[in-house]
């Protein structure tokens, strides 16, 4: 019951994905901003599915559980990052959005290269927006495999890798065709799916176990017997800056994604943004759930596989649930994971394009050629994630998708505080991009693929985390050497101009 359920969710799924051909404006000359942003016209109501939809992923529907399930209370620091980026989000997206409107912007890269006039910090944009999502669009497939391989519903074998590739590829079909119309549609479905099941879980999740009392109880027992230090459900004060600077620096590189600003750009005006951010905060509650759930598989007494916490959730709900409810659980999952891939791939695609393809290799691309290129890219980086998926761990993607978070918020400065200032000089920024690049990916690697780094603070031994460490040394190089270089270009412009106080007449060689 159980598998019909599920792929009931996926067929259907699949076929309102086919029927965005539905919302198709009149026709005319295809361009990119029509296939990758919607002609941006989003309202209120679809923005908020969509941007909600894109940045919950299937993948934090389990990782978040599974955090709480393995390591206790600084696994819910997913739920103060996720409060903390609206406020943010209120803010700055609207501010790009009427940037991007007003000079017909479709990246970040392209709001860089005309804020700047630098070529160069628009490259490095572009390309650390596509190498930090690359490896996010095959964590959803990992994501998906993992959940369902712990339900019990992944076959095993050929079958059951033809089955998940037969799913994206409906998606890549109707991502190449319609662009994000596609993700869009399929978004409401699983902002329906995902709302209900987790509603449902919970409800009888709570009346299994008496209340939030007993299960909370239940699961500070069963972290207690367990021999890792540092492991409750109450934060240790030594885990504060971990928490924090978690919290802290995953709200502000959320916001640099590109799949993210794509989803905001196709918003039908800054007023559309900031009711969507205001509402936002409810897929936060609904993410709490999620988390909680984490909480009742300890209390249950779940025995997730060594190293693989994620399955916590999956293994309860088979425990626990109807086979009919489980099969929704399991479909809405699914379901989680094709809207962000679908808007990943659109921005990966557009990023490419726009601020590398036209810029280095073709400058006179038209609009059609344009929007035929990033609909191949599209299902390249899709086809790209199965590859990767298919041939590497489950670690690999995992590992990388950690750096992606680490590199993304090296653009933090140029894109987020550029939005709002002229004053930082572009050279500066790109300097304090490689500084960023180079510290944070060499912490992350030497601690072992860890995304905490220790810190020595007033003689005492704390962790934080690498990427916020990486954007402070970043920061820094970029607030050294912006006065500096200022002033050196202030400097060359009056000596290409000659000296102030001499006549015109004067510099004139008879």
């Amino acid at each position: 019951m159980s598998a019909v359920t599920f792929f009931g969710v996926l067929g259907g799924t699949s076929l309102i994905a086919v029927t965005a051909r539905r919302f198709r404006p009149p026709p005319e000359l295809p361009t990119l901003e029509s296939w990758a942003l919607a002609d941006r016209r989003l309202g209120t109501p679809m923005t908020w599915f969509l941007l909600g939809g894109t940045i919950y992923t299937s993948y934090t529907f389990a990782a978040v559980p599974g955090l709480v399930y393995g390591t206790g209370a600084l696994g819910f620091f997913a739920l103060p990052y996720t409060v903390i980026v609206y406020p943010l989000a209120f803010v700055l997206l609207p501010r790009l959005w009427s940037l991007a409107r007003r000079h017909g912007y479709i990246t970040a890269a392209d709001f860089v290269r005309g804020h700047y006039g630098s070529p160069a910090l628009a490259l490095v944009v572009a390309i650390t927006g596509v190498l930090a999502t690359m490896p996010y669009i095959a964590l959803q497939i990992v994501g998906i495999r993992a959940v369902l391989s712990a339900g019990g519903l992944y076959p095993r074998g050929v079958l059951g890798d033809l089955a998940l590739v037969a799913v994206f590829a409906v998606l890549a079909m109707a991502t190449y065709r319609h662009g994000l119309r596609a993700p869009a549609i399929i978004s409401v479905v699983k902002g329906v799916a995902v709302f209900s099941s987790v509603l449902a879980v919970s409800f009888l999740v709570l009346d299994r176990l008496g209340g939030p009392g007993p299960m909370f109880d239940g699961a500070e027992r069963a972290l207690s017997s367990r021999t890792t230090p540092q492991v409750s459900l109450t934060l240790e004060p030594s885990l504060f800056p971990v928490y924090s600077t978690l919290a802290v620096g995953s709200a502000l590189a959320l916001l640099m994604y590109p799949h993210v600003l794509t989803a905001a750009f196709a918003a039908s005006g800054p007023d559309t943004l900031r009711r969507t951010s205001i509402a936002l905060p409810a897929w936060t509650a609904m993410l709490g759930l999620f988390a909680m759930l984490g909480v009742a598989a300890l209390a249950v007494g779940v025995q997730a596989p060594p190293g693989n916490a994620e399955a916590a959730v999956p293994l309860l709900v088979r425990e626990l649930m109807p086979a009919a409810l489980t099969g929704l659980v399991f479909g809405a999952l699914a379901v989680g994971a094709l809207v962000p891939a679908a808007v990943m791939s659109i921005a990966v695609a557009t990023s490419f394009v726009r601020n590398i393809y036209v810029e280095y290799f073709h400058p006179t691309a038209t609009p059609k050629h344009q929007t035929r290129i990033a609909q191949m890219i599209s299902l390249g980086a899709k086809a790209g994630a199965v590859v990767f998926v298919f041939g590497l761990r489950d670690q690999d993607a995992i590992n990388l998708q950690l750096l992606g978070g680490v590199w993304i918020l090296q653009i933090f400065p140029a894109v987020a505080i550029g939005a709002f200032t002229r004053r930082l000089h572009h050279q500066a920024l790109l300097a304090g991009w490689v500084t960023g690049m180079a510290a944070g990916t060499l912490m992350v690697v030497y601690s072992g693929f860890s995304s905490l780094v220790p810190l020595g603070l007033g003689g005492q031994g704390v962790q934080a985390y690498a990427a916020v460490v990486a954007l402070a040394l970043n920061l820094a190089v970029v607030l050294a050497l912006t006065p500096v270089l200022n002033r050196l270009s202030g400097s060359r412009i009056q000596a290409e101009r000659g000296p102030i106080n001499t006549p015109p007449e004067a510099e004139t060689v008879p």
